[in-house]
């Protein structure tokens, strides 16, 4: 088994989406309701914990919303996306900004509305990219090696740690 290196763990992760919700509050303010489209597995558990945090802090309505995306075979997994998101503000979340593919490919569906804006939110930004995808708020960037791999573990639906591998 390889080296883990804890990066974040529950406490620091939690801290994380507190800011990361505050800043959405914070480009949004005049919002009364937001669309988190969080990408099928771990960004849809980060989109839970955003949401729940936002609502707390603000009066905005959260919409949240899972966008299916095949990691291997983007092109293939592309869905039309059935719900409207006419003038609406969307912020697309994951757990991890790596190349910025998956990332492309979950917004494209989205483009085929006339939405009102559109932003990127991950818990951990990777700084070496392949594609043309900077997320607008990030929980933590770090830089890595190609050959590095971030795990983010969950337990019942819940973010737990971050690590390094």
């Amino acid at each position: 088994m390889a080296n883990k290196t804890l990066i974040l763990d529950q406490e620091k992760i939690a801290l994380k989406l507190q800011r990361m919700a505050f800043q959405i509050w914070e480009e949004n303010p005049d919002e009364k309701r937001i669309t988190l489209a969080g990408i099928a597995g771990n960004g849809v558990f980060v989109a839970k914990e955003l949401s729940r945090i936002l609502q707390e802090i603000s009066d905005i309505q959260v919409n949240l919303r899972t966008i299916e995306v095949d990691k291997q075979e983007h092109l293939q997994s592309i869905e039309t996306v059935n719900w409207n998101l006419e003038n609406e503000t969307i912020v697309l979340v994951d757990d991890v900004a790596n190349s910025g593919k998956t990332l492309l490919y979950a917004m494209r569906p989205l483009l085929s509305f006339k939405l009102k804006k559109i932003m990127i939110a991950v818990l951990i930004d990777r700084t070496h990219k392949s594609f043309p995808v900077v997320p607008d708020i990030i929980g933590h960037s770090i830089a890595t090696t190609l050959q590095d791999h971030i795990a983010v573990s969950c337990e019942k639906e819940r973010l737990k740690a971050v690590h390094l591998m």
